[in-house]
């Protein structure tokens, strides 16, 4: 796992090779999946992302699959 920069955020283990538009973009969805997600089996609880597309409670302990990378998606 490559180290995180303040400037770049979590696409700084890419480097410049890749170009400034994927890195951007990466990091849109590195930043939404690391967000809070609410559990659908506890509306108080915090869902964490193991995998692309599981999901855990935290609260109840249930492993379940959704979205790869956000429960709660909106259209934008």
């Amino acid at each position: 796992m490559g180290s995180k920069t303040k400037k770049i955020k979590a696409a700084g283990k890419f480097g410049a090779g890749y170009g400034i538009r994927v890195r951007r973009e990466y990091n849109a969805i590195e930043a939404e999946q690391r967000k809070r997600q609410i559990s659908p089996f506890y509306s108080k609880a915090r869902v964490k992302r193991i995998a692309a597309g599981i999901w855990k409670c935290m609260k109840t302990g249930k492993v379940f699959a959704g979205p790869a990378y956000t429960l709660n998606r909106e259209n934008k």
